[in-house]
């Protein structure tokens, strides 16, 4: 997991290496462990590097054959199958040298083949570049073209102020090339056969979903998991308990919360019954109110459900990074298996399934983006095991009506009957909670926004260059943003800044 930046311009003589190292400056703490650049022909590449696969020879810009080079910034969790199916020659054991292996294959479909999340460029002497992102978006990646030059960077607040107008986010699951343009190498919703027999569905469920934490518990450092109580980071804890080999220590979990908070208090049974080595990060409003201006900077966003959902993922994640660089989370379930209160008032099915694709497909604007940047503010990994692409495929095959509300009244009873008996039955059946709701922020953020935008007449406030704000709240954080990203493009944020 890293931060890159590349700047492409085969304009003879041209340098901006200036540029480029400012631009990397800007995103230092997505890689604290290592800074990296190099002048590859015409592209300018640069990397910060937080170490957590082949920690000694791991460093990036990262040589290939022919004058070659890639950053990257992610994980490609099945390097290992990538390097025994090619005659590539590796000459390290990072799981970026099996991305730099399928774009040097000459094959697109190769890159469909990479499973994990990522953004990178590769770009040789002679003036070949590609940029690729992951098909879900789980890694950000945003770029800007100016005067015949490309700039690519892993966060908005990379780019000069004289460009942000220009800045774009890199579609997921395409490939740029200054020959071809944009080319989408891999669709994100795959269509398949539809499950008929519940009881088969249930069984792939549990099956796929230990697939793809084991997976992501891939790392040369020890890994942990975000435990906010409710049943995904739960589930997520639970699989991890018993694939777990014991290589790096105990197995760590972490929940934050107001002292009185729901989440804690579930949090803390989950780890007890899944004999956790247990961590709670206990903060007060004024913890909540001191770190708000630094959340809004940090996940590039004004949206208030985002904001709101973002402060405890802040505080938890600066607490986190002291004693692991890894952690698992939870993040997705609910757009798979319609898991939010939203999801029941559509009665019709046909409009739950649409609501679940467009879900799916904007969470690289939501949540995803959340998940990456509370983290990566101080230099820790988040790992989405439910976003991986065997599960997302598995959920489209399972029919909407299966997924609609039923036993207790719960959604999710799919998932939850998938792991019936690997948690206590009323931590399996907890309703689900909103996780600035469970965490005891929400009302502390909203008494803090009304302070930052105190006009009884906010509707006529307008922050310059931004939409009208649909709250107060989102006026307030409007404001904040505005300090960090003047400039932006709102379009940029995706759907929910423009509406």
């Amino acid at each position: 997991m890293c931060g890159i930046v590349a700047i492409y311009d085969p304009t003879p003589g041209a340098d901006h290496a200036a540029t480029g190292e400012r631009m990397l400056t800007r995103i230092r703490h997505r890689g604290p462990d290592g800074v990296g650049s190099r002048q590859v022909g015409p592209t300018w590449l640069g990397h910060v590097r937080l170490a957590i696969v082949d920690l000694a020879e791991g460093d990036q810009p990262l040589e290939g054959p022919s004058g070659s080079w890639i950053v990257a910034n992610g994980e490609i969790y099945n390097h290992e199958e990538v390097r025994a199916s090619t005659d590539y020659p590796f000459v390290t054991d990072s799981d970026s040298e099996a991305a730099l292996a399928a774009a040097l294959s000459g094959e697109i479909d190769a890159l469909g083949h990479l499973r994990g999340m990522f953004g990178f460029t590769v770009a040789d002497e002679n003036g070949a570049v590609q940029v690729v992102r992951d098909p879900l978006g789980v890694k950000p990646l945003y770029w800007a073209v100016r005067d015949g030059a490309a700039y690519f960077a892993s966060e908005l607040g990379a780019f000069d102020a004289d460009l942000r107008g220009a800045v774009r986010e890199f579609p997921p699951g395409f490939r740029w090339t200054p020959a071809d343009g944009l080319v989408r190498f891999r669709e994100l919703h795959v269509d398949g056969p539809e499950i008929t027999d519940r009881d088969e569905a249930v069984r792939l469920i549990r099956e796929t979903l230990i697939d793809c934490v084991r997976r992501r518990m891939m790392a040369d450092v020890p890994v942990g998991v975000f435990l906010s109580g409710g049943l995904d980071s739960s589930l997520v804890a639970a699989v991890m308990a018993r694939v777990y080999d014991g290589g790096h220590g105990p197995l760590h979990s972490f929940a934050a919360g107001t002292a009185d908070s729901s989440d804690l208090a579930a949090a803390r049974r989950v780890a007890e019954h899944l004999g956790l080595q247990h961590h709670e990060i206990v903060y007060t409003a004024d913890d909540v109110v001191d770190v708000l201006p630094d959340v809004v900077r940090c996940i590039e966003s004004y949206e208030p459900s985002l904001v709101r959902s973002a402060v405890p993922n802040y505080l938890l994640a600066r607490e986190t990074a002291r004693v692991v660089k890894v952690v698992l989370t939870g993040e997705g379930s609910d757009e798979l298996f319609a898991g939010y209160a939203h999801h029941r008032e559509l009665a019709d099915l046909d409009a739950l399934r649409d609501a679940l694709v467009a879900e799916i497909s904007g969470l690289h604007n939501l949540n995803l983006q959340r998940a990456d940047r509370t983290s990566m503010a101080h230099g820790l990994e988040a790992r989405v095991p439910f976003l991986d692409r065997d599960l997302v495929n598995l959920a489209a095959r399972i029919p909407t009506e299966w997924k609609v509300a039923t036993r207790h009244g719960q959604e999710k009873a799919l998932l939850r009957d998938a792991f019936a008996g690997w948690l206590p039955e009323d931590l399996l059946w907890r309703p689900k909670e909103q996780f600035g709701d469970g965490s005891g922020t929400a009302d502390v953020m909203l008494e803090r926004a009304h302070e930052l935008a105190p006009e009884d007449d906010w509707q006529q406030h307008r922050v310059a260059g931004l939409p009208a704000p649909r709250s107060r709240e989102e006026l307030a954080y409007q404001r904040l943003f505005a300090e960090h990203l003047a400039g932006v493009d709102p379009t940029v944020l995706g759907r929910f800044a423009t509406a």
